[in-house]
């Protein structure tokens, strides 16, 4: 039997059910992530076998020719992008329906959130965690005050989108039932907090939504989850290999522009 390969990387943001593989060193990341998806991998299968590293490595690039991470290699198969594993995956393993309806119209309605979250939530949320620890601990400089206030602002847009157009007075984006929509929003939307900028503080409708989330996946699995994110700012007393400093500066102020 072919098994499942990822490459992951702390410098990626994959959704929940990864992040949990990624922030778990004792071997307890697979059944973690199945349970998340409502399946588990046989016992003694072997099936999934994480890679970590920065994603120029040679292991990464020899499953995604973008050499970017996540990345999955499922036999001779290989595929990037975490959205699209993820769709991968609730097909492949035939996950419960309400993860990636089968009905049309819910389908199409995850589809339209996966499509608007890269350019709205994803491209302000994670910009905080940049800007509070990593850049200044790859750069030795801290940045202007300004550009987070920035940030912040063009989030509290997203969020105020976020929650009129797709949160609305529903229980999740779709519905009744958490989906990957809520999974691929939450894990964004958790990188604020992390580093002391409560987003759902004062939005009591982005809360409960939150809190749901918390009860459908499962409290410990969502902690779990999240571990990395939310001691982030421990990474600030690490010392930093001077090459890879040099080489991911200019890269992350680049993300910046």
């Amino acid at each position: 039997m072919q098994g499942l390969e990822f490459s992951l990387s702390f410098f990626s943001s994959p959704p929940l059910a990864w992040k949990s593989e990624m922030t778990n060193t004792r071997g307890r990341g697979k059944s973690l992530r199945y349970s998340v998806l409502g399946k588990k991998p046989a016992a003694g299968s072997g099936a999934e076998q994480p890679r970590t590293g920065p994603s120029n490595s040679e292991g990464a690039s020899k499953v995604s020719l973008l050499k970017k991470v996540p990345a999955l290699k499922d036999g001779d198969f290989t595929l990037a992008e975490c959205t699209a594993i993820l769709l991968y995956l609730s097909r492949k393993y035939k996950t419960p329906d309400h993860w990636y309806p089968s009905d049309i119209q819910k389908r199409a309605q995850v589809d339209e959130y996966l499509s608007w979250h890269h350019a709205n939530i994803r491209a302000n949320a994670p910009k905080t965690m940049w800007i509070k620890v990593l850049i200044p601990l790859f750069t030795g400089q801290p940045l202007p005050s300004e550009k987070l206030q920035e940030v912040m602002e063009g989030l509290s847009t997203s969020l105020k989108q976020f929650e009129e157009r797709f949160l609305q007075d529903k229980a999740f984006i779709i519905g009744s039932e958490i989906s990957l929509a809520d999974l691929v929003a939450i894990v964004e939307l958790m990188q604020p907090v992390g580093v002391g900028c409560d987003i759902f503080e004062d939005r009591p409708r982005l809360m409960e939504w939150r809190r749901r989330v918390e009860d459908a996946v499962g409290k410990e699995l969502f902690f779990q989850a999240h571990e990395m994110i939310l001691n982030i700012k421990e990474l600030s007393n690490i010392q930093i290999d001077p090459q890879l400093k040099e080489h991911l500066a200019p890269m992350l102020m680049k993300m910046l522009k």
